[in-house]
């Protein structure tokens, strides 16, 4: 059996290659990469997929903590069982982990210094935050897209066939090693990431190959026999 999947690199609110590319052969599911820029939910803007009977699933990306109806139109835009990060979904027999996001030099960056992770948990970030920083109550809306280190604990001891990532691994100029160390330790022989929109396809020394999504760009992976 086959799967064919769909990963659509940093829309920036443009959608229109994805919806050509699923015309001219519709997938069995789309991977979104991050950097929405959403200007109606999620859910609305890819009805026509999820009509067709197409699994629509993401990570956030940087971006997605920029304005306040970005991050809504997203994390609270009717697919919300779609979102990928630190967790692992089958994809008809495809097993795809997320990690969303991105690093942040206050919270945790592994090319800053000695890479010292500063908070953890997003509860040991909350704890110190003053009221007034606070956003609803809760995190700071641009750390609701930030990488923490309990992310990389939650998909640890699971297994999957392929990672997406917004951030992009060692083979990458502006890539982190973490990635790499991460894939294998899921079992990944697939890296796909965004942010950077160049597309490209390399290798890391350990075999894993890796997939760079270009701007608003759609990419077809076939998987299985």
């Amino acid at each position: 059996m086959t799967v064919n999947v769909l990963f659509y690199g940093d829309p920036h609110g443009e959608w229109r290659p994805l919806f050509r590319a699923c015309e001219i052969e519709a997938p069995d599911a789309v991977v979104l990469m991050g950097d929405m820029d959403l200007d109606e939910p999620l859910s609305d803007k890819v009805r026509p997929l999820t009509d067709a009977g197409v699994a629509v699933h993401w990570i956030a990306g940087n971006h997605d903590g920029d304005r306040t109806e970005w991050h809504d139109r997203l994390f609270h835009g009717g697919l919300e069982g779609g979102n990928l990060n630190a967790r692992v979904a089958d994809l008809g027999g495809v097993r795809v982990a997320g990690l969303g996001g991105v690093f942040r030099s206050k919270i945790w960056h592994p090319l800053d210094g000695d890479g010292t992770v500063r908070f953890a948990t997003r509860a040991e970030y909350l704890a110190i935050q003053k009221p007034q920083a606070r956003w609803r109550g809760g995190m700071p809306l641009k750390q609701r897209v930030s990488i923490f280190y309990e992310d990389f604990d939650a998909l640890a001891g699971k297994r999957a066939d392929v990672l997406v990532t917004h951030e992009a691994p060692s083979c990458h100029p502006y890539g982190m090693g973490e990635f790499d160390d991460l894939a294998r330790s899921l079992g990944a022989s697939l890296i796909v990431h965004g942010h950077h929109h160049r597309p490209y396809e390399d290798r890391l020394p350990c075999g894993i190959e890796v997939l760079g999504t270009g701007l608003a760009t759609a990419h077809r992976r076939r998987f299985g026999d």
